[in-house]
């Protein structure tokens, strides 16, 4: 039976896999069935297979009609129309991962320590600047400009952290810890936590079981889910308000936390990093909690506070965009089904319009799934250069105006 899934934009049956069909005169020999092939009345064709005891109609079950409708008739979900053949999103792609690497410039896979600091000095003047001016102007007509500006900066710092989690800010180890526990612990986020179920995240992108955040719900975990949870879940405007939840509890149908070096999500030799990671998180928390009382809770509230719920908004809105389809819908896989390639082609580039080099270019989101050890200031001209081998695979982002 086709098992139900329930993604954020609704309730509906996973697709189902079918074996590939049997092909061939060997197949027609091998069954003294008859096969007859009758006209329909839509200029197509229909085939039913009789024997000595049923008959079945395979008219639906063939994976090419004889005559393919041109692309103004053809408007069925998921397929697109190229020439005569038809293109199935779903289907395994004909290149490998190696033919898109050979693609790729070797310059882009290397690390530049300087280039990735000189990013990171800029964004924390930039978030000390816009803090200075915010205090020293202190009007409601400046707040929410602040607000927004600042809650975009707390991104920017999220995304350099996020470098340093998949190992593409430097070479170093060390360096990439020391640099990601700062940015991430300055917006509190556990950075060896969050940096290990990330990596789950690309190991396992568009599994549908297996993939660590925003996937499909089966029907089963839906069910059981209390109508809060629901409620905070899916409906607008608390999804984008989600990610500190997710890092207390996970998603539904997972266990475990990103702060207790005991969750679900490590294994043993990875305590000691979770712990660190859980410190240097207790102690940005205390360090906002002795600024409340220097400058007052609102204060407080008004120059990290709002920042930090528009920085959550903008990190959950940008990872739902980019594993979620709209125009079209996205393949999900299960199974033998699923493949690292298959799974990465899954995610989808978009276009932030003047604020893409403001967050590094994470909009480029396919190359950085399937080959996360680039840089991000090398990702736009790696997917310029991968899109002739991906093809119709790469779905091109519509430009923001």
């Amino acid at each position: 039976m086709a098992s139900w899934v329930l993604s954020e934009c609704g309730l509906k049956p996973l697709p189902r896999f079918y074996a590939k069909p049997r092909t061939g005169q060997a197949f027609l020999n091998s069954n003294p069935s008859k096969v007859r092939i009758s006209r329909t009345s839509g200029n197509g064709y229909s085939f039913s297979l009789s024997s000595g005891f049923r008959e079945r109609n395979w008219g639906l079950k063939v994976s090419a009609p004889l005559r393919v409708q041109p692309v103004e008739e053809n408007k069925e979900e998921g397929k697109i129309l190229n020439g005569d053949e038809s293109f199935d999103p779903g289907a395994p792609p004909p290149f490998k991962l190696s033919d898109i690497k050979a693609a790729i410039p070797k310059h882009c896979w290397v690390k530049d320590p300087w280039k990735s600091m000189s990013y990171v000095v800029r964004d924390v003047v930039v978030v000390f600047g816009l803090a200075a001016v915010a205090a020293y102007f202190n009007n409601w007509v400046f707040w929410p400009l602040y607000w927004f500006a600042q809650g975009t900066m707390f991104w920017a710092l999220f995304v350099l952290g996020h470098d340093c989690g998949h190992g593409s800010f430097s070479n170093n180890p060390k360096l990439n810890s020391v640099a990601g526990h700062l940015l991430h612990s300055s917006i509190l986020v556990p950075y060896h936590g969050w940096r290990i179920s990330h990596r789950t995240h690309h190991q396992n992108h568009g599994h549908v079981e297996n993939d660590e955040s925003w996937h499909p719900l089966s029907e089963k975990i839906y069910k059981n889910l209390d109508n809060v949870t629901k409620k905070l879940r899916f409906t607008l405007p608390f999804p984008l308000l989600a990610y500190p939840i997710y890092l207390w509890s996970r998603s539904p149908g997972k266990t475990g936390s990103h702060y207790h070096p005991d969750s679900d999500l490590f294994v043993p030799n990875e305590r000691k990093d979770v712990i660190t990671s859980t410190v240097c998180w207790t102690a940005m928390v205390a360090i906002l909690a002795g600024l409340s009382f220097i400058m007052g809770p609102v204060q407080l509230l008004k120059l990290y506070g709002i920042p930090y719920a528009i920085f959550v908004m903008w990190l959950d809105l940008v990872t739902y965009l980019h594993h979620h389809g709209h125009d079209e819908k996205l393949p999900w896989y299960r199974g033998k089904e699923w493949s690292y390639l298959r799974g990465g082609l899954t995610t989808l580039d978009r276009d932030y319009g003047w604020v893409n080099n403001i967050h590094h270019d994470i909009g480029t989101h396919v190359i950085h799934h399937l080959y996360p050890q680039i840089p991000h200031y090398h990702l736009v001209e790696a997917t310029e250069a991968a899109k002739p081998v991906l093809g119709k695979y790469y779905r091109e982002p519509k430009k923001s105006g």
